[in-house]
Formats: structure tokens, C-alpha cells, sequence
């Protein structure tokens, strides 16, 4: 069998990014979304969440390229002079690897994160980290050993077929830890190559490939563009990629593929009423 789970990355970034979500679940074809929460939009993306009813939506824990929940102050080691997470990703994976005082700052803002998702009221479905940063063991850590107190179930496999070799180490590591943790995942990935320009054209091709199991394909939507996603996503379509997620070409794509659309919680809610049975 094939399914299929269509995210959105970054909801509650910018209004026009909220709007595209909002559209593309109720016009197109997208399942779930992953909420920024220390986000400028964050508050209006949660408003209209709980106007659609029918989206899920994840959290999307947000260590780099991003603004902190916690006051700068609180985390000094984390942000740069303008209260902004570290932009480099290597510099950044460094110092949550060899840093005792950023690993506690970070525990103390995923913890935060988390609970600001609590306080949405909103029915949490998987979680991920902005950058595909869960792949880097201390990070991993942490969200795991804090996830677990607030219930998470779900996390993406951020594993493409094909792409990125070198990550291939890590996605093991990675698939081997969620499975013993109990975490369900996706089996497999679509965007990771091609982040930031998944217009239908390219969707439709990546599509046409797409192997059994659950794969979850995810764009970055904004109806137009603005000054916080021209900071955050240089050089990305994001005008193309939500007139993907509501055009016809996917729809057909998807039909095509043979694949039942469907998200992370529907796919957990199956997977423990399966070992209920088995129990029984």
C-alpha cells in the first residue's frame, strides 16, 4: 500500500505562509503542518487550525534560523546580538555537540517549545526540527527525553531515496532510535533534495516514483512573499509550491501513484490499534 502525508513546513512563519496552509487544506491537497511556535505569525497560524479542525499539525521545534520562545537573555549561548538563532548550521551543530552550557540552554528551550505547543489546545501529531537538525544526536536526545512528557508519538524520517549519501549513517542511527523508543515514523521522504523549488512539474515526476509505505512529502506555501520569508527562505518558490499543493497536476499525480492521502496521527492511531489487537 501506498500513502501519503503532505506537509507544510513552517506554519505560523508569516501570515501569507498561514494562508497558504489554510488554502491548500481546504482546496488542495495537504494533510498536516509543522507549527513554529516562537514564530512572528504563530498566533494567527493556530487561529485558523482551529477553524480548519481537520489539519494536523505537528511542532516543528525550531534551534537555528529561527527566534527563540525563551527571552534572549535566557538563552545567550543560542541566539546572535539580534535575538535570532545562529544562522550556520555547522557552527550551531558544534556547539550543541561540545557545549555543557548550550546543551542546557537547549533543553530548556525545546521544554519551552513544547509546552507553548501544549497551550495551543491543539491536537499534537508528529514532531520534527526545523533543518532536519534531529538528526543530530544530542539534539535527537533531548527531544526525545522531553517529547516523552508530552506525549509525542511521531517524528519524520527525514530519509530520501537517492539523495544525500552521506546522510545514510545517521538516518540508520536515527530509524534504529525511534523504533526502540517507540516513535512511529514515515518510511520514506520527498523535498529533501529539492527543498524550496517543488513546483508541480517536479512533484508530479518525484510522485511517479513513489515507493510502498508511508512517504511524506513536504513543500514550504506562501501566497506571496514577505520580509520574514525572504529572510528565512532565500531563493525558495514558495508561490509555486502552494500553487502546487492546490492545482490539478498533483491531484492526478497522486491518483496516479495509487497512494491514500493521509497524516502522522491517523497513521500512530492505526499502529496502537493494531497491537491492541495483537494483545487481545
Amino acid at each position: 500500500m501506498r500513502r501519503l502525508i503532505v506537509t507544510a513546513d513552517d506554519f505560523g512563519l508569516a501570515v501569507p505562509v498561514n494562508e497558504a496552509v489554510e488554502e491548500a487544506h481546504q482546496r488542495g491537497v495537504l494533510t498536516t503542518a509543522g507549527l513554529m511556535v516562537g514564530a512572528e505569525a504563530a498566533a494567527d497560524a493556530v487561529t485558523r487550525a482551529r477553524r480548519l479542525g481537520t489539519l494536523e499539525v505537528g511542532l516543528h521545534i525550531t534551534l537555528v534560523r529561527g527566534r527563540p520562545v525563551l527571552p534572549p537573555s535566557e538563552v545567550p549561548d543560542l541566539v546572535g546580538r539580534d535575538g535570532q538563532f545562529r544562522w550556520n548550521l555547522v557552527r550551531a551543530g558544534l556547539a550543541f555537540f561540545f557545549r555543557p552550557a548550550v546543551q542546557r540552554q537547549m533543553e530548556r528551550e525545546i521544554r519551552a517549545q513544547f509546552e507553548a505547543f501544549a497551550r495551543t489546545g491543539l491536537e499534537g501529531g508528529h514532531v520534527d526540527v526545523h533543518n532536519h537538525m534531529h538528526l543530530h544526536p544530542t539534539v535527537l536526545t533531548l527531544v526525545l527525553r522531553i517529547g516523552r512528557d508530552y506525549g509525542m508519538r511521531s517524528m519524520r524520517l527525514p530519509a530520501e531515496p537517492g539523495a544525500y549519501a552521506a546522510l545514510a549513517p545517521f538516518l540508520a542511527l536515527l530509524r534504529r532510535r525511534l523504533r526502540r523508543e517507540g516513535i512511529v515514523t514515515n518510511d520514506w521522504v520527498l523535498g529533501l533534495a529539492h527543498s524550496g523549488d517543488m513546483d508541480a512539474s517536479r512533484v508530479a515526476g518525484l510522485l511517479g516514483k513513489l515507493r510502498d509505505g508511508v512517504t511524506e512529502i513536504y513543500f514550504h506555501p506562501a501566497t506571496r512573499s514577505s520580509p520574514a520569508i525572504a529572510q528565512a527562505l532565500p531563493g525558495y518558490r514558495c508561490r509555486a509550491e502552494y500553487e502546487a499543493l492546490v492545482g490539478e497536476e498533483l491531484r492526478r499525480a497522486i491518483r496516479a501513484a495509487g497512494a491514500e492521502l493521509t497524516n502522522f496521527r491517523r497513521i500512530w492511531l492505526e499502529k496502537e490499534e493494531q497491537q491492541r489487537c495483537c494483545v487481545q
